[in-house]
């Protein structure tokens, strides 16, 4: 497996070459949001806009208007929680063209509850004409600006940066409201996204060795919701489901799960595995473990659902691959 650094910022660059619409408005981080060399590279079209994330929203829409497309910048907590009221009535009512490129989202930031979105995909989930993307690596950061373009609308994007794996093939990009098969079976259905799938992935094979049929499907557009395969696999599976994500217990892909299987009708056992309230400051891979969104604790959670003892150790999971950034 290949790290890749600063993926973003070398695709922004790439994109906006493409589109000339394309502006860059950032609230003061633009080191941190990986956008200082798009200001090198095309000066005229990036917007310091402040510690004003509210007054930037608000640009952003009237540049909509004019025939721009703005793409915002700045760390995921402050493009929803601190501009609610302007994101809905200024871009979502109007159904603007306008990207929240959300940065450190969830626990991926040791900055503590300020600084950390961990309910972001619930309350955007509620917002109408809101589309939402939550990228897993490097390969789905390079397709992410190609398929908000698309939409032609609001979009929200949970955005990695700096060191990133890239697990996904390149030559595979993401696809729009379709999940990424990573592994097939009929026993267990896990349904993972961000930073969540590769702690997913090293539980899969240890599972596999215990004889279990293991369907893992890695979910990147968490809105719409609508994704006939995962429907598909929610019907055939035989214990149930588990969800796995860096988010809240409510609202987020769990949430979305449960309303595809009410919805449906499908007799299906649901395991969420998610933060179960406020974490603090610390680091990635510390906080993963202590607040239960690692592999050890979907592990534990397939124990739940068969109702058999799997024996399966820390030492018998594939090795510890992501990368564990302490910067805020």
């Amino acid at each position: 497996m290949k790290i890749e650094v600063n993926t973003h910022e070398k695709n922004m660059i790439r994109f906006a070459a493409k589109h000339l619409e394309v502006l860059v408005l950032s609230a003061d981080l633009g080191s941190s949001c990986e956008v200082k060399q798009f200001r090198a590279t095309y000066p005229d079209r990036y917007l310091t806009m402040g510690i004003a994330e509210q007054n930037m929203c608000s640009w952003a829409a009237g540049l909509a208007r004019e025939g721009y497309r703005p793409f915002l910048h700045t760390f995921a907590v402050f493009l929803y929680r601190r501009i609610l009221d302007q994101l809905e009535m200024s871009v979502a009512y109007p159904n603007l063209p306008v990207v929240f490129v959300g940065f450190v989202p969830g626990i991926t930031t040791p900055g503590g509850v300020t600084h950390q979105s961990i309910n972001d995909v619930g309350v955007l989930r509620t917002v109408p004409n809101m589309t939402i993307f939550d990228v897993g690596d490097a390969t789905e950061i390079e397709g992410v600006l190609d398929l908000a373009w698309a939409c032609n609308g609001p979009v929200f994007i949970r955005m990695l940066r700096k060191e990133v794996p890239r697990l996904f093939p390149a030559s595979e990009p993401m696809q729009f409201n379709r999940a990424r098969v990573l592994s097939q079976g009929d026993d267990i259905l896990i349904l993972s996204s961000s930073i969540c799938t590769e702690e997913a992935m090293r539980a899969t094979q240890a599972l596999k060795e215990k004889g279990l049929s293991i369907q893992h499907m890695h979910v990147s557009t968490l809105k719409p919701f609508t994704d006939p395969t995962i429907l598909e696999a929610l019907k055939r599976t035989k214990y149930g489901v588990i969800t796995i994500e860096n988010q809240y217990e409510i609202g987020g892909l769990s949430s979305a799960v449960s309303e595809l299987i009410a919805e449906n009708g499908i007799g299906c056992r649901l395991r969420k595995i998610a933060l179960p309230g406020y974490p603090h400051g610390a680091s990635k891979m510390y906080l993963m473990k202590k607040y239960g969104i690692d592999a050890m604790h979907l592990v534990q959670a397939v124990e739940d659902l068969t109702g058999k003892s799997l024996a399966i150790t820390e030492a018998d999971l594939a090795e510890e691959r992501f990368v564990d950034f302490l910067e805020v």
